[in-house]
């Protein structure tokens, strides 16, 4: 399965008329956060393929709009997946969204207890994944790194040590996030932490999962 992965930059090569050129032939779209809402229609209208996704920590990029006082209205055609499981075509997928708090925005920044205890919520659904799939959790995709993993040291780009603890318990084959801009060459993107693929997707990237093996194809 190719898995088409976004975050954080709207990509002229995929915000295009070239795009189903270059990316036809993609199966999924997951996106990590911080990216507008028509480019997230724009992807989904024009490969018609399912396209999940998670909000990052700049609500505003992905929002159309205040619908009323308490709702917010959502891009069309996509799925978010925060605080869900999903499955698709055999992989199990689940979604978290948001950054560490960093300051008094009331909403997408988590404290570590507040995002533990979304994870919490999960627990239940990834033991059921467990029983009946063999195993909890194919892809966690994150807006925000786990801790250690891809960060940075000031407060905004550090990451969730719950992540860490997650792949610790449920050992996803893949957990890929967004968060943290790349701009040389020689930034780490890709981490193996135990047994989990850790990528960092700024920008796009392509995963090819096989059946019994996995490996990342680059394609910038």
């Amino acid at each position: 399965m190719k898995i088409l992965t976004i975050s954080d930059r709207v990509e002229p090569l995929i915000y295009s008329p070239a795009i189903k050129r270059h990316f036809g032939d993609v199966d999924l779209v997951l996106g990590c956060g911080d990216l507008p809402y028509y480019y997230l229609e724009f992807i989904v209208t024009m490969l018609d393929r399912p396209l999940f996704y998670v909000i990052g920590n700049h609500a505003d990029e992905v929002k159309k709009r205040y619908a009323s006082q308490a709702e917010w209205e959502y891009p069309g055609g996509c799925q978010n997946i925060d605080g869900r499981i999903v499955r698709y075509k055999g992989l199990l997928i689940a979604g978290l969204e948001g950054s560490i708090r960093y300051n008094n925005e009331p909403n997408f920044q988590y404290t570590e207890q507040e995002m533990v205890r979304k994870i919490w919520k999960l627990v239940p659904a990834l033991l059921l994944n467990k029983i009946v799939a063999g195993r909890y959790l194919d892809i966690l995709i994150t807006h925000a790194p786990p801790q250690g993993i891809h960060d940075q040291p000031d407060r905004c780009h550090q990451g969730f040590q719950a992540f860490r603890t997650f792949m610790d318990r449920f050992r996803p084959r893949y957990l890929v996030h967004g968060h943290v801009h790349t701009y040389h060459a020689d930034e780490v993107t890709e981490t193996i932490y135990r047994t989990t693929h850790v990528i960092n997707t700024y920008g796009y990237r392509v995963l090819t999962i096989d059946e019994g093996s996995t490996n990342l194809k680059k394609t910038r």
